[in-house]
């Protein structure tokens, strides 16, 4: 209970901060992503882009991930599993669902934190609506979220490395993660030429910096100087295609779960999904 009490603390602490003080003292690049975040969050720029038919432009990838079920499934279990009765915290946590889920699985306190203030804004209101007391969301740089050592069971970074200079977020996912604790990470893999081109070509729905950091295998051999690997997975070969064309997508989807297996096929993967440990002290 003393834990919870002290961690409580430094999250009022970091509230009492405020929104100035991040959007004053973050760098360029970060205030960047802000407003990119701040847009995304946005209902009114939803309506807004919907209205002058631009919708496509700004939101058009939302119909692949239709075609996610399984990768979403696998992470939504482990969001059960590495939740109940622990401290979990939602990495750059956007609107909050996956901290959202964690309390629901009994965490015994989520936590949600984000650098835009919209969708902290947004995750409270929802959270608050769902009525959960076992849930707190504040504002603050994932790459400095002034959380205390060692305070944290488990983290999930849900589509979020590839934002960040990892080279200062995994040593800081590494301090306030508990050793033994886990972190499961779900990213976009860098390598099928396809999906490079859709990316190429549709440049408003991501910042220069998000284009420029898309994760691969060196991004996984440089978090292993910071913790120990788990599980790695390899998701969606070719079922994004379903999102274009729904009637392949059960078919297609199929086809995946043989093509994830093969080694270097299985690197053509939309996404993958990785697992970081932090070693117990000696």
């Amino acid at each position: 209970m003393d834990e919870l009490v002290n961690l409580s603390e430094a999250i009022d602490d970091i509230d009492a901060l405020g929104d100035s003080f991040w959007s004053s003292s973050l760098e360029d690049r970060k205030k960047k992503e802000i407003e990119h975040a701040d847009r995304r969050y946005d209902v009114e720029h939803q309506k807004m882009v919907e209205a002058q038919d631009t919708f496509e432009k700004f939101y058009g990838n939302k119909k692949y991930y239709k075609v996610t079920q399984r990768s979403s499934s696998y992470v939504d279990n482990w969001i059960r599993t590495e939740s109940k009765d622990k401290i979990f915290l939602d990495f750059c946590c956007g609107q909050g669902e996956n901290a959202r889920k964690a309390a629901h699985a009994g965490a015994s306190l989520s936590l949600g934190v984000d650098i835009s203030s919209q969708g902290i804004k947004v995750a409270r209101q929802i959270s608050n609506d769902e009525d959960l007391n076992n849930i707190r969301f504040f504002q603050a740089d994932a790459e400095n979220t002034k959380l205390p050592d060692n305070s944290i069971d488990s983290i999930i970074c849900s589509g979020v490395l590839h934002h960040l200079d990892m080279s200062y977020a995994l040593p800081e996912l590494r301090r306030i993660l508990k050793p033994g604790g886990k972190i499961l990470a779900v990213e976009a893999l860098d390598y099928n030429p396809l999906i490079k081109l859709y990316r190429l070509l549709t440049p408003e729905m991501r910042t220069e910096w998000e284009k420029a950091h898309i994760l691969s295998l060196k991004d996984v051999k440089f978090s292993q100087r910071f913790f120990e690997l788990g599980h790695l997975n390899f998701w969606h070969v070719t079922a994004y295609v379903g999102g274009k064309f729904p009637f392949l997508a059960t078919p297609l989807d199929y086809l995946d779960q043989l093509l994830e297996k093969i080694p270097l096929v299985r690197l053509m993967g939309w996404m993958f999904t990785f697992e970081l440990i932090k070693p117990n002290e000696k």
